[in-house]
C-alpha cells in the first residue's frame, strides 16, 4: 500500500504518484497491457498498445520509478513485470487523492 491517507507526507507522495499515473493515457494503457499479460518486453508492449518504442520505454521507466513495475534484464533483452495484484486510485472527501496497490500472491 502506498498511502493510508493518514500521514500528510505519505498522502502528498501518493497524490503525486497518482497524478503521474493518471496524467498519461499512454502510461495507463502500457500498465493495462502489462496487467493483462504479466510480463512483456518493450517491443511487445509497443505492438499491443500501438505506441512507438521510445514512448513505451519512457512510460515503463516512469512506472518502474513509481514502484508499479519491475525490470528484468537478460543480456540486451529487457522484460517488464507488474508488481501489484490490485491498483486502486480514489478521491476522498476533502480533496485527498490516494493510490494503493496490493502485492501479488506468491506462486
Amino acid at each position: 500500500m502506498i498511502s493510508n491517507g493518514r500521514c500528510s507526507g505519505a498522502l502528498s507522495r501518493s497524490r503525486t504518484q497518482a497524478e503521474e499515473l493518471l496524467g498519461s493515457r499512454g502510461r495507463i494503457r502500457t500498465l493495462q497491457i502489462l496487467a493483462e499479460s504479466g510480463e512483456l518486453n518493450i517491443s511487445e508492449v509497443s505492438r499491443r498498445t500501438g505506441l512507438n518504442y521510445t514512448s513505451v520505454e519512457r512510460h515503463l521507466v516512469k512506472l518502474v520509478k513509481l514502484g508499479l513495475v519491475k525490470e528484468k534484464r537478460y543480456g540486451k533483452i529487457r522484460i517488464f513485470q507488474i508488481l501489484f495484484q490490485t491498483l486502486t486510485v480514489r478521491f476522498e472527501k476533502g480533496g485527498a487523492l490516494v493510490m494503493e496497490h496490493t502485492q501479488p500472491q506468491p506462486e
